[in-house]
């Protein structure tokens, strides 16, 4: 095992090692995972799951706290930045 994850972010593919978190992987593509209600760019801020301005979209299930969440093999990312 090479202790990698490959996964796609927004359409590219990124590998991060193993036991990464898919806010860690997005970071390899864009620093800003959506954007508030007034289009201002969000991204992790607590690292620790409260403050879910890391929602992603994975594998079409939406708001899912990107820094709570290991990065799976083969995952599907969608951010809304």
């Amino acid at each position: 095992m090479s202790g990698l994850v490959r996964l796609v972010v927004n359409g590219r593919p990124v590998e991060v090692p193993a036991g990464a978190s898919v806010a860690a992987a997005v970071a390899h593509v864009t620093p800003h995972l959506r954007r508030s209600v007034d289009d201002a760019p969000r991204a992790p801020l607590c690292g620790m799951g409260v403050c879910f301005e890391c929602r992603v979209r994975v594998d079409g299930v939406a708001h899912v706290r990107a820094c709570m969440t290991p990065a799976g093999e083969g995952m599907q990312v969608v951010t809304d930045a």
